[in-house]
């Protein structure tokens, strides 16, 4: 039997134990851009493992531009499948989004893009998943789009909150505005529902298929023990900026920074002075870090932000330049008082940014306090 017939004949064992035993079979495919999509798949593949159900594959779209961080493969327990996704492309300084060589560099790649539609629609028929999730991807989108699946098609993400008629958008940019709530369709096509991530409840907009939920964070988050040590914490998800960052810590060099970057071929720790350390992308290593922090630095990416709140530290949201969704995601999170934000590098604000938060944290424990339960119920259609 080859290789093709044995991975069939498997599938069709766990489906009929899946049917026998009631629990769901699922595939997980997620967009392989930033942190936050691949925390999210990873704390929903922990969530349905947990409640019984079974994952049987999980897609990762993924480009040249940027890779997948380790920790995802170290973490996910199911396994992992690439394709070709679409991706933003910066400029040479690797630090602004160009909207518009984005969009001519992926549409001079649809081919590529359809062999990853056909070659996903393959995959799902030889699994044959009860429900299929999708953590924002293009590709997933179309193909949910193109192939119509019998299988409810369940996206999540915190962009589809931006589609609720309740999100107030920062003023300007209206061209962007529309590609976001159009990519927002895209990566949605055929939803049975959207699951639209928030910093604090609202009314879910059900003619939209738009149903509000808490932040997804990992259990080890929840097993972590705050403290504040004096170091800023930092992520980036342009290594462009260290550069800000290094210029800016030679002038104040009493503070000790942590910062986290996607760079590729470089040691897994790095510190160009003392005092500055860079280091690449480890979930655990990060965690520990930000519990001990006394303020977070972020280029305003939604999943890193919530865990920073939970763990009641004070956030400064830099939004990387030209990135359309991170200016929503920190306009959102001042509205929400989950933190300050600020036009460049700026480490010394943390008191203003605690002054925000402090009355707000309670809140959001007891909002993040009912996730499982929710999003449980949500993505086995109970």
């Amino acid at each position: 039997m080859n290789r093709d017939g044995i991975n069939f004949y498997f599938c069709v064992i766990r489906y009929t134990a899946c049917m026998k035993s009631g629990m769901k079979k699922y595939v997980i495919i997620v967009q392989g851009e930033g942190r936050g999509h691949l925390t999210q798949a990873l704390a929903v593949e922990e969530l349905l493992i947990k409640s019984g159900h079974d994952v049987s594959a999980v897609l990762v779209g993924k480009s040249a531009r940027r890779q997948v961080p380790a920790f995802f493969y170290q973490r996910i327990q199911s396994p992992v499948h690439h394709f070709e996704s679409p991706n933003f492309w910066f400029d040479r300084r690797k630090r602004s989004v160009n909207i518009f060589l984005t969009l001519f560099y992926n549409l001079i790649r649809c081919r590529t893009f359809f062999k990853s539609i056909r070659w996903m629609h393959h995959i799902l028929q030889e699994h044959q998943p009860d429900i299929i999730l999708n953590f924002y991807d293009l590709v997933a989108g179309l193909y949910s789009g193109w192939y119509r699946p019998s299988q409810p098609f369940i996206c999540v993400g915190h962009h589809y909150w931006m589609s609720h008629p309740d999100f107030n958008f920062p003023p300007g940019q209206w061209i962007s505005r529309w590609l976001l709530k159009v990519n927002n369709k895209l990566t949605s096509w055929r939803a049975h529902r959207r699951l639209a991530l928030s910093f604090f409840p609202a009314a879910d907009a059900l003619t939209q298929k738009i149903e509000v939920v808490p932040p997804l964070l990992r259990q080890h988050l929840f097993q972590l023990k705050p403290v504040r040590e004096n170091f800023v914490l930092v992520y980036l998800l342009n290594h462009g900026y260290a550069d800000d960052v290094i210029r800016w810590h030679q002038l104040n060099g009493d503070l000790e920074i942590h910062c986290f970057w996607d760079k590729k071929n470089v040691e897994p720790v790095y510190s160009p002075h003392p005092g500055l350390t860079f280091h690449t992308l480890d979930d655990a290593s990060f965690l520990d870090l930000m519990s001990r922090c006394k303020s977070y630095v972020s280029t305003a990416g939604f999943e890193s932000v919530c865990e920073a709140f939970y763990l009641d530290k004070p956030v400064i949201l830099i939004p990387t330049s030209g990135h359309f969704e991170q200016r929503c995601n920190a306009w959102d999170a001042v509205r929400a008082g989950v933190g300050v934000y600020h036009a460049g590098f700026n480490f010394l604000i943390q008191d203003e940014a605690l002054l925000v938060h402090d009355s707000k944290h309670d809140a959001f424990v007891h909002w993040v306090a009912q996730s499982e339960k929710l999003i449980l119920e949500k993505i086995t259609l109970v």
